[in-house]
């Protein structure tokens, strides 16, 4: 891992994700970059709705400067931290900006305004997901300031697609060190599989992906309780899920599935693009 980009508002959910950023940046010797989004708030618009430049100018001064005092960290000394700042909050640029100095990971805590009641779908941490190509680390506030993730759990629906993503998850569990427990969801309904159905469709994905790994089948009454439960039984600190970009949360967890495991989860959770 070469490279990390970290968006910071200011908030405490923001520098919690810092310092996991920055201790994986110490683990990895990555270099680590922390970008921020200048916002003129509304607030301070004049009745007529105009700021002159010199109060626009004089404003990003001050955001610069704040940046510049959030940054002065005793934990970010031993790293090599490249701050930047855009003007805008436009989110497809924390993508934008990964993509130009070829990171490895995003990491981001829930949104800040909304702390952790919506950190997931609809807030600006999905607009991230939808739009970036490498993988996003959502810190959900309570992980130590040495992340060092043992048990990486990884749930999809073993369709063919999911494939490259599952070789995602083990190369990044290779660089945390991380013990990979990779696990399908049977549900009862429509999409209740017996275990034979189960073993070979998880046979089959496995072949596909050229993979000899084990496959834990762990039955409950919905996806969601049942990545959370299982993570919770074997003491996961990490749970890695699927994404479609552009088009949200892939198909295995699709609508509230995601949100949920994201907001119940006690670990927390890396996004991989299809």
């Amino acid at each position: 891992m070469k490279s990390i980009i970290v968006p910071v508002d200011f908030s405490n959910q923001s520098e919690k994700a810092l310092k996991v950023a920055a201790s994986l940046a110490k683990q990895q010797k990555a270099e680590l970059y922390v970008l921020h989004m200048l916002e003129l708030s509304p607030a301070i618009m004049g009745e007529s709705g105009y700021i002159s430049q010199e109060q626009v100018v004089h404003l990003i001064k001050l955001g610069e400067q704040r940046f510049s005092d959030f940054l002065d960290k005793p934990y970010l000394k031993e790293i090599k931290v490249t701050p930047v700042i855009k003007h805008y909050k436009v989110f497809s640029e924390v993508a934008e900006v990964a993509e130009k100095h070829k990171a490895d990971l995003i990491v981001m805590g829930s949104n800040g305004a909304d702390g952790l009641q919506e950190i997931f779908i609809g807030s600006n941490t999905e607009r991230v997901v939808r739009t970036s190509d490498v993988p996003v680390l959502v810190i959900k506030g309570n992980e130590a300031e040495d992340f060092v993730p043992k048990e990486f759990v990884f749930a999809c629906d073993f369709e063919k697609e999911s494939v490259p993503v599952l070789k995602k998850a083990k190369e990044m569990a290779g660089l945390l060190g991380s013990t990979l427990h990779l696990v399908y969801i049977n549900t009862p309904g429509d999409e209740f599989m017996s275990t034979d159905d189960a073993n070979a469709k998880i046979s089959a994905f496995l072949n596909e992906a050229k993979e000899g790994m084990e496959v834990e089948i762990y039955n409950d009454y919905t996806v969601e309780k049942g990545v959370i439960n299982y993570s919770n039984n074997i003491g996961a600190d990490l749970i890695g899920i699927p994404t479609h970009g552009r088009r949200g949360l892939s198909h295995f967890f699709m609508g509230s599935i995601g949100e949920d495991i994201a907001n119940h989860s006690e670990a927390p959770v890396i996004t991989f693009k299809i």
